[in-house]
This record gives structure tokens, C-alpha cells and sequence, in this order.
């Protein structure tokens, strides 16, 4: 929708680790050839969601491995990494470490008392081994200043994560990071090197993935630093926000590498307020919603409903259902009623006119001593998708996703609701106000259209293409608010449009 733009959309799959190399023991499969079944499936999801990427990297490609390679000597030669004996609770299920004061006991059925960690859940064992060590805690402290500082005060979003951050960095003490495990435990990963008997840490290995995809280390002809790096904005799961937000900042310090602009950390998608979960049966599968709903209506219960990030929120067919229905509604019949041959003939009979001028006629339709409730439906539609595009701008720029869809469907609700009011196919009503409900509603669900894009793109494209709309002109640029005040101030709205298109 920006042009102008350049774009990076950096997506990828992480391969290594334990819980890898144990899942592909089971399946009876090389590890690289499980991976490489995986890897499929995710780039199949994305294709079939309409999910747009630059670039897909996997961490088992030889270029990941070569960053890794590349960051791992950089560090080793600032005396960064050492090697130690090391105890801790260790989860398979998350990949780490934690030390005492991040884990509690609970109780179960299944499984009686149990050792698990205490920001997620996991199960945890005890482990002692030899292990190559990153000095995070030579790190605390220029991480605190940075979260606390104008510029790194709003990293993090939702704004609890930054506080709680924060908390971490001032309350708890920061050790030194395991960065490698025995290679007799875990084969499947990047080789230390200069140690074939370690395997770097996954999660140190996974974390380097941004940089690799940008072609890190950056010399000679390479722009990837100017042109990839910092990131604007990672998106990660609420989970993961201490590797995102403590352990890869601190190995960027250490590169001397500017820290990531933004990182939106979402919440999850359950089941009757349960984790989704394999083993339990409770996974919802988005290949099946979407040949069942369609591609866009499953994008916009998605982002309609998980578009506000903080709180999990439950995939509810029922809730699908009814998104369904709304959308239909609001976008689909709306737009066969606009289009309406009997309402184009009708409007035929009335002078064209541009819409500031529509605008300007409506104004004057209200008495000086009237109040804003009183004003001219059709004046309202106009005034309501004049401040869209600002305010679907702000609530993206808020990261609010959630916000940013429910602004158009207000839109498309006052839309429906000023149609319905002015009532343009009955026999009593002027052709000059037909015509202004007609420009003004078509104008509403060009605007809107444009907005909708980046939510549901192909019932957006098909529904521009019904209005007529230019590929050229379906940027963002032609909704901002100097470029709608010249539309409307020189151009006529057309009178010819698709009618009875169908947008799903």
C-alpha cells in the first residue's frame, strides 16, 4: 500500500534443537528430512493465507549456519564467551535453562509433584554439564538504561511486557547465558566452532535468524545493514519476550549492532481457555477453516478478534460464524445494494456533481441553530469516511490492530445504517438525493476497500475491481487526507460500476 516503501517481510522456520531431534527419532526420519516435511507445511500455510514474505529462512540453510558461525566468533573474540560448569532446571519443551528462582513445584494428577517453569508452564529437570557461557550479566545494566530511556520506553507491546521487562532487569540478578550443550546430548544443531564436541544453543542459534536473513555478517558490496537493519518491528509470541527482549538485545550490544525498533509480543489463540495442544486434541486446524470459510473471512476473525494481543483469546467456530455473517453483511450486501441498477438509473436523473460539492449542498441542508445530531445523514457518511484513514492509521501505528479493522466496519455500519435511512429506492426520493447517497456510499466502500487490504486482500481486490478502481490507485496515498481532498474537489464520481458483484 506504500509504494515508496521498501519492504523487508522476514518469515522462517527454526529447525534445531532437542525437541526436533527427538520428534524426528519417533517419526523414523533424519532430522533434516522431518524438517524439510515441516518446513513445507509452514510456507503451505502462508501461501494459502495470503501471507506475503521477502524472504523465508531456515536455520538448517548453510547461509544461517554462517552468521551463527560469524556472531559466535565475533563474541568469543571479545572475551564474551567462556567455557564453565553448569547447573540449572532444564525444560525440553522450552529449549532452556532456568535458574531455582524461576521455577515452582506444582501438582497434578497425571504426573503428582512436578517441577515446572513459572512464566510458562513447562516441565524442568535438574541438569549438570559443561557448557560455553555469553557474559549477559555484563549486559544488565545498559539493557535497563535503554528500556528506561525516551527512545526504548515503548519497545515493547503490549505495554505490560515492557514493564515487566523492566521489573526483570532491576529486581532479578542476570546470569550468564548457556550457550552450548553436549554434543553426546543434542547432535541436531550448528557445531561450536572450534569445538565439535558442543552444539550451540538453539535458542542462541534461532535468535540469529534475523541477521542471516539479511545477510549478516555485512561487508564489501552488501547494504544489508542500511537497508535491513534495525529491524522495525519483530512479532513474536508472549512466551518468547526474555529471548526477544533480553538475550538477543544484549548480543547485538555486543556486536555494537543498533536493537530492534519495536517488538509486538501477541498472546495465544486456545480452546475453552486450554493451550492447544497435540496430545490433547484441541488444535484447531487453519487449512480446514479456511477451505470451509474462505481465505478472508478466517483473516478477519483472526485479526478482528486476536488483533488487541493481550489477552488469549479462544477459537470458537461459533465466533468464526458469526464474523462470517458480519462481513457478508456489512461489505458483501452493501455493496450489491449500492450497486443497484434500479438506484443507477434513478441517480441518472440528477446532475453530477463532485463530492465536495455533494458535501457542500449537504451542509447547507442544516438550519445554522440545528445540533450535529440533526446533520444530514449523507454529510455524516462523508464526514465518518473522511476521518477513516487517519484513524486506521493511528490504531496501526498504535499497533492495535484490532482497532484498526473495527474503525472501517464502523465505517460500513454507519454506511448501511445512512442507506437504509435515506431509503434511495423509494419513489418519493429526489434523484439529487439518490445521486449524493450513491456517490457518497460508493465513495465509503472505496475507502474502505483500500483500508482493507492488508486485512483481507482478495475480498478487498474484488471489491475495488467492482468499483472500477485502478490497481494505480489502491494505495495508500489515495486515502490520505490531502490527496481525498482533491478527489473530491475535482472528480466526478463514475457512474458506471460492476453491478451484482459478489465479493464472497
Amino acid at each position: 500500500m506504500l509504494p515508496s516503501r521498501r519492504v523487508q517481510f522476514l518469515a522462517g522456520t527454526d529447525e534445531h534443537g532437542l525437541k526436533i531431534q527427538k520428534a524426528a527419532q519417533v517419526h523414523g526420519l533424519p532430522p533434516k528430512e522431518f524438517c524439510d516435511q515441516l518446513s513445507i507445511q509452514f510456507r503451505r500455510l502462508a501461501d494459502k493465507a495470503q501471507i506475503s514474505n521477502t524472504i523465508f529462512m531456515r536455520t538448517t540453510e548453510s547461509a544461517h549456519h554462517a552468521t551463527v558461525e560469524s556472531v559466535w566468533n565475533t563474541l568469543n573474540a571479545k572475551g564474551l564467551i567462556y567455557k564453565a560448569d553448569y547447573s540449572g532446571w532444564y525444560s525440553i519443551t522450552d529449549e532452556c535453562f532456568y535458574t531455582s528462582a524461576q521455577v515452582t513445584t506444582t501438582t497434578t494428577p497425571a504426573s503428582g509433584t512436578v517441577t515446572v517453569a513459572t512464566e510458562t508452564g513447562a516441565v524442568v529437570e535438574w541438569h549438570a554439564e559443561q557448557n560455553y557461557m555469553f557474559r549477559l550479566s555484563a549486559f544488565r545494566d545498559s539493557l535497563l538504561k535503554h528500556y528506561t530511556s525516551p527512545a526504548g520506553s515503548k519497545t515493547l507491546f503490549p505495554p505490560q511486557h515492557q514493564a515487566h521487562i523492566v521489573k526483570i532487569l532491576s529486581e532479578e540478578p542476570l546470569e550468564d547465558l548457556s550457550v552450548s550443550r553436549p554434543r553426546s546430548r543434542l547432535s541436531w544443531g550448528v557445531p561450536v566452532p572450534g569445538d565439535l564436541e558442543h552444539t550451540v544453543y538453539v535458542w542462541f542459534d534461532a535468535l540469529m535468524v534475523y541477521l542471516a536473513g539479511i545477510a549478516y555478517p555485512w561487508g564489501g558490496k552488501s547494504k544489508g545493514h542500511a537497508e535491513g537493519w534495525p529491524a522495525d518491528l519483530q512479532i513474536i509470541g508472549k512466551d518468547i519476550i526474555r529471548f526477544h527482549a533480553i538475550y538477543l538485545p544484549a548480543i547485538l550490544q555486543a556486536l555494537e549492532l543498533p536493537l530492534q525498533k519495536r517488538l509486538l509480543a501477541h498472546a495465544h489463540w486456545t480452546v475453552e481457555q486450554k493451550k492447544m495442544s497435540k496430545s490433547v486434541g484441541n488444535v484447531a486446524d487453519p487449512f480446514e477453516a479456511m477451505d470451509e470459510f474462505g481465505v478472508d473471512v478466517v483473516r478477519f476473525y483472526l485479526a478482528r478478534v486476536g488483533g488487541r494481543f493481550r489477552d488469549d483469546t479462544d477459537w470458537s467456530r461459533e465466533q468464526l460464524e458469526k464474523h462470517d455473517r458480519e462481513i457478508q453483511s456489512l461489505l458483501g450486501n452493501f455493496l450489491l445494494r449500492s450497486t443497484s441498477p434500479k438506484i443507477a438509473s434513478r441517480a441518472s436523473g440528477a446532475q453530477p456533481l463532485t463530492l465536495q460539492a455533494i458535501f457542500g449542498e449537504q451542509q447547507l441542508r442544516r438550519a445554522p441553530s440545528e445540533e450535529s445530531e440533526s446533520e444530514s445523514p449523507i454529510l455524516a457518511l462523508l464526514t465518518t469516511t473522511r476521518q477513516l484513514p487517519s484513524k486506521v492509521h493511528a490504531a496501526m501505528e498504535s499497533m492495535e490492530v484490532g482497532d484498526a479493522l473495527g474503525e472501517v466496519i464502523e465505517l460500513l455500519r454507519v454506511a448501511n445504517k445512512i442507506f437504509t435511512d435515506v431509503a434511495p429506492w423509494k419513489a418519493s426520493a429526489e434523484p439529487a438525493e439518490v445521486y449524493a447517497c450513491r456517490a457518497a456510499s460508493l465513495e465509503a466502500l472505496r475507502v474502505a476497500g483500500i483500508c482493507l487490504q492488508p486485512f483481507v486482500p482478495g475480498v478487498a481486490a474484488r471489491l475495488l475491481d467492482a468499483l472500477g478502481v485502478p490497481h494505480a490507485e489502491r494505495t495508500w496515498g489515495e486515502v490520505e487526507e490531502g490527496r481525498l481532498e482533491e478527489r473530491w474537489a475535482s472528480e466526478v464520481p463514475a457512474a458506471e460500476v460492476k453491478e451484482g458483484a459478489r465479493l464472497f
